[in-house]
This record gives structure tokens, sequence and C-alpha cells, in this order.
């Protein structure tokens, strides 16, 4: 008769034998019951997947102390002071992947003010490092004003050399993106440090700009204009618009631009062209099918091409801010935001992965039809990254979709866009994930989009945690 011990009661030589055919049916009857536990078991999440965090005080502290820590380690540390150039005045543009000085060639209009711009930012947020930040952005001003203005012509050098010559596209043309940018970044710096030459140099930009570039006819700016400040009818323009169009690449950005001027300089004419570049952006530019028609005939007729997922989104929070710096909490401008987002979400999110995809054809209906180029560029995942968390703190009380897709951008972010061996953000992440390209910097490639989305959470996040 059998006990609880097996082995009773049986000759000693197949005591081993029997004993190992006991084990085996008892592990076996083991695997079964958990299998078929597992049957009724909610399924893992898949490899990658967002962690589930509900909006809560506690999930808002949580992130906006990994979005600090970003900002901090990959961002701001990378550039400043590393990019400062003691002999030759300003930023060096170029860095390799691992962050050894690249070759450095000319120096941007665009690249000089974007730095101008972030340690301005930086100043203000992080009074305990303010000396850094404000001798930074005060270099990216002298470099503005003193090599990267045109003294004869007046108006903003797209590229010069180090010493301060007309190089490249800066020797034939005037950009008028570029210009937005000079102004933009010396209204911040101002406001950092109110150093008065930086302020008249972004006024006199404006002014500058205003005489020679608005189109008196049918509203808004020319793209190119030649080195005296004259339309440039054949002027080939760095964003993409065929001679005599109109983009909406510079459009957006003269509508930040004229917003963070107004900020600090409320003038009347001033608030005029903002206003005026609100109404094009909202009126001819956004459609609502939910995407931005990326270039038009000068008098604002449509152009039909292809959709940009990142300047779609990066509008919704431009408008949001233009808006309620004209002291305006217009439903219009969040409506634009949300269905911006919704469109980009629907046609250009990965949703296996996370990540906003870069650009695609569409449609004048707004359908998406293909031909997706499904790099993940830095900058359009900041700048997703950042009107997700605005959408859900407008409309956070009726849907959670918007925070759930924050959560999932931001993971995305931290396990696939951040180089984890040499530090920074990939400037391009290919759809499966993998890093390409060479540098981390050049003369197109920074920080302010990572700097401004990760500002911007951060700030957001702990008043949300606060509940305000």
């Amino acid at each position: 008769m059998f006990t609880s011990d097996c082995t009773a009661r049986i000759h000693p030589a197949l005591q081993l034998r029997f004993g190992r055919i006991c084990f085996a049916l008892v592990l076996l009857a083991s695997v079964a019951g958990i299998a078929g536990k597992a049957q009724v078991q909610p399924a893992a999440a898949p490899a990658g997947a967002a962690r589930a965090l509900p909006p809560t005080p506690d999930s808002y502290r949580r992130i906006a102390g990994e979005v600090e820590a970003n900002l901090q380690k990959e961002i701001l540390d990378k550039w400043f002071p590393n990019a400062a150039d003691d002999q030759g005045g300003g930023f060096f543009e170029n860095y390799n992947q691992d962050w050894t000085r690249g070759r450095q060639n000319n120096r941007s209009l665009v690249y000089q003010s974007r730095l101008t711009w972030t340690s301005a930012q930086a100043a203000r947020r992080y009074p305990a490092k303010a000396g850094l930040y404000l001798a930074m952005t005060r270099r990216g001003a002298a470099e503005l004003m003193d090599k990267l203005w045109d003294n004869s012509h007046g108006g903003f050098y797209w590229t010069v050399d180090t010493n301060g010559q007309p190089a490249g596209q800066g020797a034939s043309w005037k950009q008028v993106y570029g210009i937005a940018f000079g102004i933009y970044s010396l209204a911040a710096s101002y406001e950092a440090t109110k150093d008065q030459p930086a302020l008249a140099f972004a006024q006199k930009g404006f002014r500058w700009l205003d005489e020679h570039g608005h189109d008196d006819q049918y509203g808004g700016y020319f793209e190119v204009l030649n080195l005296d400040g004259s339309p440039a009818r054949d002027g080939v323009s760095v964003v993409g618009a065929r001679p005599g169009q109109k983009s909406m690449n510079t459009s957006i950005h003269l509508l930040e631009a004229f917003t963070g001027l107004y900020k600090i300089w409320p003038d009347a004419a001033l608030r005029a062209r903002l206003q005026e570049m609100y109404d094009i952006n909202l009126r001819k530019i956004y459609s609502e099918a939910g995407c931005l028609t990326m270039f038009f005939n000068s008098d604002w007729s449509r152009v039909p091409g292809r959709d940009s997922f990142g300047h779609d989104v990066e509008a919704g929070f431009l408008l949001v801010e233009a808006a309620e710096t004209l002291g305006r909490d217009d439903p219009a401008a969040w409506s634009a935001a949300r269905r911006l987002v919704d469109h980009a979400l629907q046609y250009g999110w990965d949703n296996e992965r996370g990540g906003l995809y870069d650009a695609g054809d569409v449609t004048a209906a707004g359908v998406v039809t293909g031909n997706l180029a499904t790099d993940k560029i830095w900058w359009v995942q900041a700048e997703q990254l950042n009107v997700l968390l605005l959408l859900h703190t407008h409309y956070g009380m009726e849907t959670q979709k918007y925070w759930d897709a924050f959560v999932k951008q931001w993971n995305y972010i931290t396990k696939n866009q951040v180089d984890h061996q040499h530090g920074g953000w990939y400037p391009t992440v290919r759809a499966n994930g993998s890093p390409a390209g060479e540098v981390k910097s050049d003369g197109w490639t920074e920080c302010y989009h990572q700097a401004r989305s990760l500002l911007t959470v951060s700030e957001s996040l702990l008043r949300l945690a606060d509940g305000k």
C-alpha cells in the first residue's frame, strides 16, 4: 500500500526509476495546470509597448523627472558650453555621432539662432546655471548682430564664413525662413539678458523684413529676397518653394517669431502682422481635413503635394501659443490643433513602436494615399511629444487618448531616439528602430526642437501634478 512517500514498499532496485516516473507525472500535471490558467490570463504587453501609466499626479511627476534628466544630459550638456567657438565667435555647428568635432565651414543663420534661443530659455529655467547659459546666448546674439547682419543693405545673411563674409547661398539671397529665426532668437535673448542691443536688433530685423519682404498685394511674406532686399523672383528657397511660391514652413515660423517678439515688445504694427500670419496659417494653410498644405502660389492658391506630419503637429502648438499671445482663447486654434494631431495619429503614427513618420502623399480631402517616408526625424518626435501633452491638458477630462499616445511617444524617444552609447538624440531613426546617418549636429540639426519640447513638457507635467 502506498503512503505519501511514493517510493515506500518498493524494491530498492526500482525505487530510483519509479521516483523519476512520479516526478515526471507531477511535473506534467503542474505544467498542464499552469497552461490551463494561462488561457484565461490577459496577454502580456508586446516588447517595446508603452508603460500603462494612468494620468495621475504620480505619473506626471515621474515623467517630468525623466524629461528634465533627458533635457539636461542629452540636450543642454551636449551643446553648452561645448559648441562655443572661443576663437571665431558663435557656435561650432558640425559634430560626428560620437560628438567629436567635424569639419567647420560656414556659419548658418538658423543654427546660430537656434542655439541662441535655446541657451536663453535655459538661462530663464535654471537660475543655478544662468551664468553659463547667459554667456552662451550673448555669444550667439553677438554672432547674429556682428557677422550675420548685413550692415550694407540690412537683413540677415543666410550663411557667412568665419570672417563674417556672405558665403554659399548667403552670397546670393536672403531667406525669409532664416530671418524669422534671427528675430525669434534675439527676442528670446533679450528676454533672458535684458540686453538692449538684442532687443534693438530684433526690432530692426522685423522692420526690415516688413519693409522688404511683405507681400502687400496678397498678404504674407515672400520666400527669398535679393541681398538688397528686393523680392528674388528666381531665388532658390531653402525650404523647397519654387520661384514665386510661398511655403507653409516659412509661414509657421514667421508666426512663431512674431509671437516671441510680441511677448516682449507689444508694438501695434507687430501685432497687426502677428494677427495676419495667424489668420493666414489658420484660414489658408490649415485645412479642416486636418493637415497643412506645404506650398502655395503667390495668391495663396494651393499647390498639391505631400503632407509633413511633423509640421502639422508643430503648427498645432504654434497656433494655440499665438492665440494666447494675442489675448484670445480661440476655440478655432484648439480645434485646428486637435484635428492636426488626430490626422497625424491616423496616417503617420507607428502604432507598433510609437513615433511619428515623416511625410506622405495626400489628397485635397486630406487622405494620405501612400508613399510614406517612414524615417523618424528627431524634431518631429519632439514636436509630437509636446503637442500630445498640450492636447491632454485641454481635452484630458474628455479622453485619455492623448495621454496614452504621449506616454508611448516618450517611451519611443527614450528607447530609440536617444543614443545610449554617445549621448544626445539620433537625428534620424529608421522605421525598424535602427539609427541612420553619421552625425549628431550640422547646419540643420541642433537642439532647439528638443529643448522647447522638453522645457514645455516638464513644466506642464508639474503643473498638472499640482492640479493647475
